[in-house]
């Protein structure tokens, strides 16, 4: 074994002061240990070679699984070492603030004379929360992603099925079976790197609906249960959090934003009362048009960036009623209910 080890030192040294790069005399030893190997196999016991060799084949693949296991050893140290080094570090970037670079997405928005850097910077400092992840939370999450909304949250307990993507155009065919909050997570991270995306896997129950609202400074609603909306209308009176609120239909798409708070209706006030059964068959009964999650979602997107930055005039007290079919946009007044069980209070 010591003739081996002889050979190893004499090709690392000499090769190192012929200018051998360091990755070619690696090579080399390697080259010499295989070689060894195949030696201790082919060369019968009493042979003089195998002797000069020394040890037997179990005995060098002991020796070289230990030298392996330095050289990862060495080699996963050098690159602990590498990341914390200051200069190495990702560059720290303080709540709210713009990392380098992360503006220049955002130009078309800062030439805007209602947002400028003024609004862009809301959008970075504000937490909109998602409720959905279907058809009308697709292009919505999409387009706050974009926009650069700084904490984006998404909660829904639903997983991504071949029938969705008709229309829920932020999860792919390649995630069918993926929870629906972390595909949108991966497509609004892949879409701006930029943004704190927050995926809740589980349904908005009225146990934890408060205390999640609270966390944020505007909702949006793009669910598919009624149960489910008047839970979040109330942990939103609650909180005094606004309430950007879509509906789809088959053909036709509602908006609005309840703020009870600012004298407008909550949903208890607009639906007091939950349809008959069949009066509100879902989408997988009555079918929807591909495209209307999509007009409803951006306009949803847009009423937030709107309600963030303060921009134009707002659906507070306006219910915006989309029909698809006959390509008709009608608009309808919305009153608080005196006596509303929910926001009669506020």
């Amino acid at each position: 074994m010591a003739l081996v080890l002889f050979l190893a030192a004499v090709i690392w040294v000499a090769g190192g002061r012929m200018g051998w790069p360091r990755q070619a005399r690696t090579n080399a030893l390697g080259l010499l240990y295989v070689l060894v190997l195949a030696l201790t196999i082919l060369l019968p016991d009493g042979s003089g070679l195998r002797r000069a060799l020394g040890g037997g084949f179990a005995e060098w693949l002991v020796l070289g699984g230990a030298a392996a296991l330095i050289l990862l050893y060495r080699a996963g140290l050098a690159r602990v070492r590498e990341r914390v080094r200051p200069e190495n570090r990702p560059a720290e970037v303080a709540p709210g603030a713009f990392a380098g670079g992360e503006l220049d997405r955002y130009a078309r928005h800062v030439v805007l004379r209602e947002l400028g850097g003024t609004g862009q910077r809301r959008l970075k400092e504000a937490r909109v929360l998602v409720v959905g992840a279907g058809g009308l939370g697709s292009p919505a999450l999409l387009y706050l992603a974009a926009a650069g909304v700084g904490r984006i949250g998404v909660i829904d307990d639903d997983s991504v099925e071949a029938t969705n993507l008709q229309r829920q155009v932020i999860h792919t065919d390649q995630r069918i079976g993926m929870p629906k909050v972390f595909s949108a997570e991966a497509a609004m991270r892949a879409l701006n790197p930029f943004v704190d995306v927050r995926p809740y896997h589980r349904r908005l129950t009225e146990e934890i609906a408060g205390d999640l609202v609270a966390e944020y400074d505007l909702v949006l609603d793009g669910c598919d249960d009624l149960d489910t909306r008047y839970v979040l209308n109330a942990a939103c009176v609650a909180a005094r959090v606004p309430l950007v609120s879509g509906a789809l239909s088959q053909w036709e798409g509602q908006l609005t934003t309840y703020a009870p708070f600012d004298g407008t209706p909550c949903y208890a006030c607009v639906f007091p009362d939950k349809p008959a059964p069949g009066l509100a068959p879902s989408c997988a009964e009555a079918g929807v048009l591909g495209p209307l999650p999509g007009i409803m979602g951006a306009m949803m997107a847009a009423e937030a960036v709107r309600e963030i930055t303060g921009a134009g005039r707002g659906m507070r007290g306006r219910m915006a009623i989309h029909d698809a079919l006959w390509g008709e946009h009608r608009e309808i007044r919305l009153s608080r209910r005196a006596g509303c069980p929910v926001c009669g209070s506020d």
